[in-house]
């Protein structure tokens, strides 16, 4: 049986589309200051999550 295929350059270039084009519907809506802070809060919330697992 073959091996499966590696996805995960294509699930990290996908998430990341995906982060650029609700960051965009923030900042449309609300403004960049909104974009920032949720830039910010996502950086925290990723930061706790490796702080956790580590």
């Amino acid at each position: 049986m073959p091996a499966a295929p590696n996805y995960t350059n294509a699930a990290l270039v996908m998430g990341l589309v995906n982060l650029i084009w609700i960051f965009m519907v923030i900042w449309a809506t609300l403004g960049l200051p909104a974009v920032l802070i949720t830039g910010y809060i996502l950086d925290r919330l990723i930061t706790l999550i490796a702080f956790r697992r580590t």
